[in-house]
């Protein structure tokens, strides 16, 4: 059984975060469509852990002959182990793409963590727990990973900070990343300082709960009738979500950087809402005109993910012209085609949106084609 708003859902994900990471780059961009700078969550910070649900629910198909009768065999436990090795090796691929000017690829310095590095643990211990666990044993562990988490950030004093100190570098999860991994593979930007990892090692165990959300939401809808009720079930599901994490978020703070267990209950509860929507439309009313662009994006969304962001690094790490005040490809093409007219907010939106339309045509070419990049 293929759920075709699975991914029209995957499509829609794709599509944002093209729109999200090429609109960032530029200084000034519409709030939506950046990233709550520490606390909070934008429309920005669901598009990770959309991927992650999405995961979860596909979870749900590919393994369904495994988790309801037929033992698996090693070449199961292999399978998913070579697409989590692989995942993560795109991940190192993206983080070592370009350093001055040129590829090198240095392993004395690259970052080890990032997006895929961290969907391909999340991915490997979700599947190991989905095979290994009966249905109680699943839901229990994930409550204990988010429980077990909560405790730890607010409970377990950090050396020269305290317990529950949840900064940049005081929160316990950057301290374990600092033990574990060398600083100099850590997170470089974004104020971090090397002190921590938006993407760290401690932080992905809450992750892992993301995945469990998609594959316990998979597992429901699997049960159900190709019904209203069905999507209105998970709606239902969804806003208990939404208001378990806003309720959570008083104690410890929804935070996509470290990835708090009030965020991962929060966004847990936007996808189910977008799913319960797709579905209805979908699958319920068999309304689909307005999906098929999405539904494409969706089904070669990995191969679209690591080459959008090769583009923009090459557009940020390349210039125009010589000399120190050069500006890179992407200041040119935005301040010139796009800014110039439409104003510096407008602008960096339009380069974004012509981005995503850019891609949906390179999609459309990959489906016409035939041609399914899957890990």
């Amino acid at each position: 059984m293929r759920l075709t708003s699975l991914d029209v859902f995957r499509g829609i994900t794709i599509a944002l975060m093209i729109l999200v990471n090429m609109a960032g780059v530029a200084d000034d961009v519409y709030p939506p469509l950046a990233h709550a700078d520490w606390h909070g969550c934008t429309p920005t910070d669901l598009v990770f852990p959309f991927f992650l649900f999405i995961i979860g629910v596909a979870m749900t198909f590919s393994l369904s002959k495994y988790t309801e009768g037929e033992k698996p065999q090693s070449a199961v436990y292999w399978r998913i182990l070579r697409r989590a090795a692989i995942l993560f090796a795109l991940g190192l691929l993206l983080n070592g793409f370009w350093n001055q000017g040129i590829w090198t690829f240095d392993l004395s310095s690259i970052r080890l963590m990032g997006v895929l590095q961290r969907i391909s643990l999340a991915y490997l211990f979700a599947s190991l727990t989905v095979l290994k666990l009966p249905r109680k044993g699943q839901w229990i562990l994930a409550a204990v990973l988010l429980i077990g988490y909560w405790l730890a950030m607010m409970y377990v004093p950090v050396p020269g900070y305290g317990s529950g100190v949840l900064t940049r570098s005081g929160n316990f999860g950057a301290y374990v990343d600092r033990l574990i991994i060398p600083k100099v593979h850590l997170y470089k930007g974004d104020g971090f300082n090397f002190l921590g990892d938006p993407e760290g090692l401690f932080s992905t165990i809450p992750a892992i709960v993301s995945v469990l959300a998609g594959y316990f939401s998979g597992q429901w809808i699997r049960s159900q009738p190709v019904q209203s009720r069905t999507s209105i079930g998970l709606a239902l599901f969804g806003v208990g979500c939404l208001i378990v994490g806003w309720a959570w978020g008083w104690t410890f703070p929804i935070n996509k950087k470290i990835w708090t267990s009030s965020y991962v209950v929060f966004t847990s509860g936007w996808a189910l809402l977008l799913l319960a929507a797709c579905y209805e439309l979908i699958e319920v009313r068999r309304i689909k005109r307005w999906s098929k662009p999405f539904e494409i994006m969706g089904l070669n969304a990995i191969a679209l993910f690591v080459a959008s962001v090769l583009l923009i690094k090459i557009l940020v790490k390349t210039n125009i012209g010589t000399g120190e005040k050069a500006p890179s490809t992407y200041n040119w093409i935005y301040q010139n085609v796009f800014a110039s007219w439409a104003g510096t907010f407008n602008g960096s939106f339009l380069f974004a949106l012509v981005t995503v339309l850019l891609w949906l045509l390179v999609a459309i070419i990959m489906y016409r084609q035939r041609w399914f990049l899957k890990v």
